[in-house]
C-alpha cells in the first residue's frame, strides 16, 4: 500500500508539473513569500539540499505561499492538489490525501500554508505528501496549517 501511495504521489507530481511549456526550470511565477508562518530556516535549507541532491523520502516541515490550485485527483485515494512556493524559490506540489484528512475548502492563490510531510524530488521542486495521520501508525504523521486550522 505504501509503495502504491508513493507511486501515486510521484505520478501526480509528474503530471501536474508537466502541464506547462516544457521549461525545465520553475514553471510557476509568483512574488516571494513575505510573511512566514513559523518557518524554520534549517528546514527550508533541508528542502533546498534535498532538491539539489535529488533526494526523496524525507520528512520536512516549512511553509510557503499558494501559487496554483489544481483540480483534485478524484481517483481513490483522492488528493487535494496545489502548488506552494517557498521563500527559497523551491516549488512543491502538495498532494493532500482527502480520503484520510479534511480538505482545505477555502484555499486561495496567495494564501500562506505551513506543512509537515514527506518530500519527493522532481525537477520542478518536489512533491509533498503524507500530510495526514497514518491510520496504520507506521508512518510519521504530517499536517497542513491554513488560517490557524490544522488539517491532518
Amino acid at each position: 500500500m505504501m509503495r502504491f501511495l508513493l507511486t501515486l504521489a510521484i505520478a501526480i507530481g509528474y503530471t501536474a508539473f508537466h502541464f506547462n511549456d516544457g521549461n525545465p526550470g520553475n514553471a510557476f511565477t509568483s512574488s516571494s513569500v513575505t510573511d512566514q508562518q513559523n518557518v524554520n530556516y534549517a528546514d527550508e535549507q533541508a528542502i533546498r539540499k534535498a532538491f539539489e541532491n535529488q533526494s526523496s523520502n524525507l520528512q520536512v516541515e516549512g511553509s510557503g505561499r499558494v501559487i496554483k490550485i489544481l483540480q483534485d485527483d478524484t481517483r481513490a485515494p483522492r488528493h487535494q492538489r496545489f502548488v506552494l512556493k517557498l521563500d527559497n524559490g523551491i516549488t512543491l506540489l502538495v498532494a493532500h490525501n482527502i480520503d484520510l484528512a479534511k480538505r482545505i475548502n477555502n484555499l486561495k492563490v496567495g494564501d500562506a500554508v505551513s506543512f509537515k510531510g514527506e518530500y519527493e524530488w522532481n525537477k520542478k521542486g518536489g512533491v509533498l505528501h503524507w500530510t495526514h495521520l497514518d491510520p496504520q501508525g507506521s508512518h510519521a504523521a504530517g499536517w497542513l496549517r491554513h488560517n490557524g486550522q490544522t488539517y491532518q
